[in-house]
């Protein structure tokens, strides 16, 4: 005898293992790893500090805003 299957939650089960395996392809497609964003942190901080020792320092007073 064959088994008794509800067909909605069949269909629901096989929609979020879709979804889930799409989610999967974009993780692996649009993120990146670990090491990678922890490298781009530091050259952007290396690149932020580098620009800031260039500039000139001000003498302490305002400019006027007109």
């Amino acid at each position: 005898m064959a088994e008794i299957i509800n067909l909605r939650q069949a269909r629901k089960r096989a929609a979020r293992a879709g979804k889930e395996r799409k989610a999967e392809e974009n993780r692996a497609l649009h993120s990146l790893p670990g090491a990678k964003r922890k490298a781009a942190a530091r050259n952007n901080d290396k690149d932020r500090q580098r620009h800031e020792a260039h500039l000139r320092e001000q003498d302490g007073r305002e400019k006027d805003p007109d």
